[in-house]
């Protein structure tokens, strides 16, 4: 009787220590995991920031205005900050890595004093534009070697615990990735000259409207709703339809549709009540090998435009992602584009079909409007520009300025260097508007064996 009341208290004290020690140990993995989702966070913004430091550094080199200037600088001076933020985050304290964070504050201090002076009276001299040259020159390599960095630590799946692990106990692994990438900055860093800094994302154009005032017609029915659908997936492609009215007592109702096509695909769509117009259209179907060009895309999203009465437009910009086409359309008025009336398409690149649609700034913006002459000329309106920056193509164009107001500008296609940049200068003021710097054609890293 005792052995047997013995053998289960010990047997409750086994099962108890069990109990405890799993605890343990879900709670240890708990903490691991969340300290390794904090450095991954950490790293990937530091990696954004470096991007985004490079593009902002890029920009001011094609400004002229004090205007642009002095927020783009401040702007600089943010993201260095948020920068130091994040490499604060990484376990990075038994790393040399000081010479790189010098270099971020010295970017800081000569953003933060630039931006803060008047430069409309104290112009950047020459000298402080080659140091925003050489600056920008060298965040460049900065962000390639952490783009390096970065697709390795994704493609091979790698821990940051191991990176803390082998710096706090000096084991360094032959291959330790990270490490080394982050080495590789710091002596590229530290092998820049020294640089005199002793003494500043997609063109945001589109009007931002909470209504969609403009729309004219009859209101539609989920009959008329559910015709449209097919108008842009196919009449015959439709196995399953089901559409559903939203916003009811709202301003601006409309109709959403999700569909089954045929090939097992799933489309969805939003429709307004007001003139049945699409708002969005996507096809989620699966993109197969590649058959046509970009080019040939393009030429089939025009037509599906045309062939739904959408007139003068022009396509804007256009990129390939693996098998896929994005494209973006605006109206265009008497030979002037308006920006603020923008299309964005997705077209397929195994077949040519249409599988994504955005037309909600269209929407908003497609009103009859008026648009003023230009005081300036285009000669005139160049003498607001950098000089160094080589104009190679221009128009007239309306966008959107700080103020959420439309103007008339000079829109000039330039390049600085081996970037290019699309400069808007105020075709009444010569007040510079806006300057963006398009985006490079992307690096591809190779893969580690």
């Amino acid at each position: 009787m005792i052995r047997g009341i013995l053998i289960g208290v010990l047997s409750l004290g086994v099962i108890g220590t069990a109990y405890w020690g799993y605890q343990e140990h879900q709670e240890k993995n708990a903490i691991l995991i969340n300290a390794e989702n904090n450095y991954q966070r950490a790293f990937h913004d530091l990696t954004y920031e470096i991007d985004l430091l490079n593009d902002k550094i890029g920009t001011t080199l094609a400004m002229n205005s004090d205007k642009s200037l002095s927020p783009a600088l401040a702007e600089v001076w943010r993201i260095t900050s948020e920068a130091h933020n994040d490499v604060g985050q990484l376990p990075l304290t038994l790393l040399p890595f000081n010479k790189t964070e010098e270099f971020l504050a010295k970017i800081g201090d000569f953003s933060y004093r630039t931006a803060v002076r008047n430069l409309n009276d104290n112009p950047l001299s020459d000298e402080e534009f080659a140091t925003l040259e050489t600056l920008y020159e060298q965040s460049g390599e900065i962000q390639n070697e952490l783009r390096n960095v970065q697709h390795l630590v994704i493609e091979n799946n790698l821990r940051w615990m191991d990176v803390e692990l082998a710096l706090a106990t000096n084991k360094e692994p032959v291959d330790n990735t990270i490490i080394d990438g982050f080495k590789t900055v710091e002596k590229n860093v530290e092998g820049y000259e020294e640089t005199n800094v002793n003494n500043t994302s997609f063109l945001t154009i589109q009007k931002k409207i909470n209504n969609l005032e403009n729309l004219k017609g009859n209101k539609i029915t989920e009959n008329e709703a559910s015709k449209i659908a097919k108008k842009y997936t196919g009449e015959n492609d439709v196995k399953k339809m089901r559409v559903t009215k939203n916003g009811d007592g709202a301003k601006y109702p409309f109709y959403s549709v999700s569909m089954i096509l045929n090939d097992g695909a799933e489309a969805s769509m939003d429709i307004t009540e007001v003139g049945g117009y699409p708002i969005w259209y996507i096809n989620t179907r699966e993109i197969k090998e590649q058959q046509i060009s970009l080019n040939e895309g393009i030429e089939n999203v025009k037509k599906f435009l045309k062939e739904r009465d959408f007139e003068n437009l022009e396509l804007f910009e256009s990129a390939q992602f693996e098998n896929t086409g994005v494209l973006s359309f605006v109206t265009v008025i008497d030979g002037i584009r308006i920006y603020p009336n923008s299309i964005k398409m997705k077209v397929a690149l195994d077949n040519g079909q249409v599988i994504g649609f955005t037309g909600d700034d269209y929407l908003r913006n497609n009103k009859e409007r008026t648009v003023a002459k230009p005081v300036l000329s285009k000669e005139e309106a160049k003498e607001y520009i950098n000089k160094k920056v080589e104009i190679m193509e221009d128009r007239l164009a309306v966008i959107v300025n700080d103020l959420n107001e439309e103007v008339l500008c000079y829109e000039f296609l330039g390049v600085l260097g081996n970037d290019t940049y699309r400069i808007f200068i105020n075709s009444e003021s010569g007040i510079e508007e806006k300057v963006e710097k398009l985006q490079n054609a992307e690096p591809i890293y190779n893969d580690v064996l």
